[in-house]
């Protein structure tokens, strides 16, 4: 059912009375903006102005939840663009960014007045219309997608948007309470994690504090009165701190500026919930910041402080050596202090000070001086790279969402590729994530991996300093049991992609055998010719079907979701009328085989990879008499005959079932369950074991089940066997087994 839309935070109210006061107020505000535009050419500022005078046009007569004009708002935001010193371009974007959604501005409109560029940053910024999803979940990701893929092509339009976010924090105390939880939820767990990747850091810290004070606060309230007088406490020990580092300084003569670092209420709220500390047991809640001439001093630098205070160990980190994620870069040391107080200090030079505090942002703030800064060159491209990467493979908005969430974690492990090359990955990052961080050929061809010169697993998750090497195979492809614990979002949708990819082409395969199949049983021996007369009977046949294609057709028949019978009759009704009249003799004959218990649609043997689904109610194996299911979107599923499951879908949806037989000679073996029965004892499991291995059949799963030890137990196995001969063999080997009572095979159908 569709929703109407939903209120964004701080939307504007219906238009009422702009009086004088409300006037002035808008003009005092873009008054103050301009006072901080002095770094554009007169040319620039005056596009900026024509921006706010259309914008203010545009929100006339509306009113912000406060009271205030709305257009106080755009203000705001541009404001915010403007500290960030970002161009002529993104400032018109940030004060038009409501225009399109609030106002009724189409984006042709706004392409004349202003250009394509900025027509496009406001395109990026706006939401799409609510009512073509029938959630506000749906909407939701699709906002995100175009969002984050206009960001990943224009970085200017997620610094616009998280502009937008934090002025719509600062005033969601005016928004009624009932949507705080939602807004301030949703700027926790997405756009303070993209502020953190893009490495604006001030930014990520103040929307986590806003996020956690509209959450919960009263608990907010009362870690502010902690912090407060904690910080009275502390004033004369910072300030003797201060004084001792700073004549430390001066005696080694070099130059350093010295600033405070106070833990944000946030961070100190989070590290006592998850370590389950106590307001008085962090220890690290104030710090030192020095900001020095270039790189080689900060070196110099953390040598000064370890001789004036002792470093409590392991507590040393070179982000200068090895940079965040991020791009952030500064040393992190922790010493102890006058009175056995810890204090943590951060060396890094004035460069390193505005990437940190600005991330992307710092690329326009530093163009000036250093246009070509490698420094500002690499923030956040790979990220936004990737995002690129993982729309190609994913055109399902709430899909591509999912990857691009796994990825914000900031949390990261940096491990070294067998020629040394460093590689920064999520915490909890397998060797099929590195491998696919390498290249997509490599993960797609990842057979088996080396961490630290021993062969592993793949899903072993990689810890810091690892010098991993992967192992490669031209016949390997991805596995879907990959997907259970790869880590980042660029793994999943490669893995994801790729097996869609077999999957449809594997579907289309048995879709095109259904159909020509069902076509015969109408008395048409083959498809229509592709000449143009068949080009209108496919054409019509298409429209019917609702199917852009052929292709897409026939995999949907493979997969279920189009019923080949059907679709059979309806094109034996369109040739019939062009004129080509059904074949009868091969109508009765085709009939009456598929009628008969001796003939089989379909011919399995164990190499249909996505297309084919073997039971795991059942398990059926060759020998046994089976039955196709063509589930809806699943593709075949194939069942034993007596299957209790397959009896039930019988019954409910007969026209889904399709006859199925074993091919002479099966490409692989399968799996089947068994039922061992024994006396507990020593050595039980591996006698079993041994003569599952001496009977040729591999045991692919255990379980001993959760009771506690009794004298018989039944140990339950997931063995693969060729056939039922196979399968024989191995339970008669079982029986003859010391202390095994009984060995049988155990199916849903209880056979």
């Amino acid at each position: 059912m569709l929703q109407a839309p939903a209120a964004s935070p701080n939307s504007p109210s219906p238009p009422g009375p702009a009086g004088p006061a409300a006037a002035n107020a808008a003009a005092a505000s873009f008054a103050s903006l301009t006072a901080r535009l002095d770094y554009l050419s007169p040319p620039d500022l005056e596009q900026v102005r024509q921006a706010y005078r259309f914008a203010d046009e545009a929100h006339l007569g509306q009113l912000r939840n406060s009271g205030e004009p709305y257009i106080t708002h755009p203000i705001a935001v541009a404001a915010q663009c403007a500290e960030w010193k970002l161009d002529a371009q993104a400032l018109m974007a940030a004060l038009l960014h409501d225009a399109l959604e609030d106002c009724g501005v189409s984006k042709a409109e706004l392409i004349e007045r202003f250009g394509s560029p900025v027509a496009e940053l406001v395109d990026g910024l706006t939401k799409l219309d609510k009512l073509q999803f029938n959630t506000r979940e749906e909407s939701q990701a699709e906002s995100f997608r175009k969002m984050l893929l206009a960001m990943a092509r224009d970085v200017r339009v997620i610094l616009i948007k998280l502009a937008d976010r934090s002025h719509n924090m600062r005033t969601l105390a005016d928004v009624p309470r009932a949507k705080w939880a939602r807004i301030a939820s949703e700027t926790q767990e997405i756009y303070a994690p993209i502020a953190y990747r893009l490495g604006l850091n001030q930014t990520y810290r103040e929307l986590q504090d806003l996020s956690f004070r509209h959450l919960h606060p009263w608990r907010h309230a009362v870690l502010e009165k902690a912090l407060e007088r904690a910080r009275n406490r502390r004033r004369d020990l910072i300030q003797k701190v201060r004084k001792e580092v700073e004549t430390a300084f001066e005696s080694a003569n070099m130059s350093v500026r010295i600033g405070g670092r106070e833990k944000t209420l946030y961070s100190i709220y989070r590290k006592m919930d998850e370590k389950h500390l106590s307001f008085a047991q962090i220890t690290d809640m104030y710090g030192f910041r020095l900001l020095v001439p270039n790189q080689s001093d900060c070196y110099t630098a953390i040598g000064t402080l370890h001789q004036l205070y002792k470093p409590v160990p392991g507590k040393f980190k070179d982000h200068i050596a090895i940079p965040k994620l991020n791009g952030y870069q500064s040393l992190h040391t922790t010493l102890v202090g006058p009175s056995g107080v810890n204090i943590e200090f951060q060396i890094r030079t004035e460069a390193m000070h505005v990437v940190a505090e600005s991330g992307v942002a710092a690329h326009w703030l530093y163009k000036a001086n250093e246009p070509d800064s490698p420094m500002t060159a690499r923030l956040g491209a790979q990220w936004l790279q990737s995002l690129l990467d993982i729309q190609n493979e994913t055109r399902d908005a709430a899909e591509f969402w999912d990857h691009v969430k796994v990825d914000l974690f900031p949390d990261a492990v940096y491990v070294f590729t067998p020629k040394s090359r460093i590689m920064a990955l999520p915490r909890g990052a397998t060797v099929v994530d590195f491998a696919y961080a390498i290249h997509s050929d490599i993960g797609d061809r990842t057979m088996a991996a080396r961490v630290n010169g021993e062969q592993v697993p793949l899903r072993t998750e990689l810890k810091n300093g690892d010098v991993v090497e992967v192992v490669t195979a031209s016949v390997s492809a991805p596995n879907p049991a990959w997907l259970s614990f790869v880590r980042t979002g660029r793994a999943r949708s490669k893995i994801r992609h790729h097996l869609k990819t077999l999957a449809q082409t594997e579907s289309e395969g048995l879709g095109e055998k259904l159909l020509l199949q069902a076509l015969r049983a109408e008395g048409i021996e083959r498809f229509p010719t592709d000449d143009s007369t068949s080009a209108g009977i496919w054409d019509k046949l298409l429209r019917f079907t609702g199917n852009r294609n052929r292709s897409e057709l026939l995999v949907d028949i493979g997969l279920g979701k189009r019923i080949a019978g059907i679709v059979a009759k309806r094109m034996a009704t369109l040739l019939s009328e062009s004129g080509e009249k059904p074949n009868a003799v091969l109508m009765t004959r085709e009939r009456f085989n598929a009628e008969s218990s001796g003939h089989s649609t379909v011919i399995v043997d164990g190499s249909e990879n996505a297309s084919v689904q073997y039971a795991s109610c059942c398990r059926p194996i060759p020998g046994d008499v089976i039955v196709g299911y063509l589930g809806r979107g699943e593709g075949l599923v194939v069942h034993a005959e007596d299957c209790a499951v397959a009896r039930k879908l019988h019954n409910k949806d007969s026209e889904r079932f399709i006859g199925v037989e074993w091919s002479d000679e099966p490409a692989r073996a399968f799996e089947t369950g068994i039922v061992v029965t024994v006396n507990n004892g020593k050595g039980v499991l591996a006698r079993v074991a041994s003569a599952l291995a001496a009977s040729e059949a591999d045991i692919i799963h255990i379980d001993m089940g959760q009771e506690a030890a009794q004298e018989t137990t039944d140990l339950r196995f997931v063995i693969a066997v060729r056939d039922r001969q196979h399968l024989a063999t191995a339970l008669r080997n079982l029986q003859r087994t010391s202390s095994v009572l009984q060995a049988r095979r155990s199916t849903a159908a209880g056979a």
